[in-house]
């Protein structure tokens, strides 16, 4: 049996978390711009702090496993 838990929570954050395709934080003229689709250096540094944050409580502190077979 495979654990698919860690790879369907990462694609789905890194979807969700792409910066410029629903929020992106900071943005080009606000601290939160929605749906621009620009993104700049900035906003791709927090978006991967958030994304790692969210996958390690999400994988080692809730336990989440997903099980096929």
């Amino acid at each position: 049996m495979a654990d698919w838990a860690p790879v369907l929570i990462g694609v789905v954050l890194f979807i969700l978390l792409s910066p410029g395709l629903l929020f992106q934080l900071p943005g080009h003229h606000r601290h939160v711009d929605f749906g621009g689709m620009r993104t700049n250096g900035k906003a791709i540094f927090i978006h991967t702090l958030l994304f790692f944050g969210i996958f390690t409580i999400l994988i080692l502190a809730v336990r989440i496993h997903i099980y096929t077979g």
